[in-house]
C-alpha cells in the first residue's frame, strides 16, 4: 500500500471532489471482476472514485483496506459510502531531462504595436 503526504492527500481530495464513481461495488462484496475493473480505473484515471452499497461501517472499512493492498493503491479518502483511490501510473511519471532548454517566450504586444 502507498503511503502519501498530509499535502499529496489534500491535492489528490480536491482533484477527486468533482469526480464521478467509476466502479460500483454491490452486497455481495469484492470478486474477481471487480478487482479487474478497479485496476483497470486506476491504470486509466490514477485517481477513481469507487461506490460501495455495504451499510456494515466496519465491512467497509476492510474492503477499503482489502482494495488499496490487493491493488497497491492509495487510500486518499474515505466518506460514508464513497472510496477514493489513487495509484500513480509508471508510464506517466515525469522524466528528468539533463539538458532542457526553456523557450523564450515572446513579449506581449501593446496596443500601440498594432497601430503601426
Amino acid at each position: 500500500m502507498l503511503a502519501l503526504s498530509v499535502a499529496q492527500r489534500r491535492e489528490l481530495k480536491a482533484r477527486a471532489h468533482a469526480l464521478q464513481p467509476v466502479v460500483m461495488i454491490g452486497k455481495t462484496g469484492l470478486s474477481d471482476n471487480v478487482i479487474d475493473e478497479v485496476d483497470r480505473g486506476l491504470t486509466s484515471h490514477e485517481l477513481i472514485k469507487i461506490k460501495v452499497h455495504v451499510d456494515d461501517r466496519a465491512a467497509r472499512n476492510t474492503l477499503f483496506e482489502e482494495i488499496c493492498q490487493r491493488l497497491n493503491a492509495a487510500a486518499v479518502q474515505h466518506i460514508g459510502k464513497i472510496f477514493v483511490i489513487y495509484r500513480p501510473n509508471p508510464e506517466q511519471l515525469p522524466q528528468k531531462s539533463d539538458g532542457a532548454v526553456k523557450k523564450k517566450r515572446e513579449p506581449f504586444r501593446t496596443k500601440r504595436s498594432f497601430q503601426n
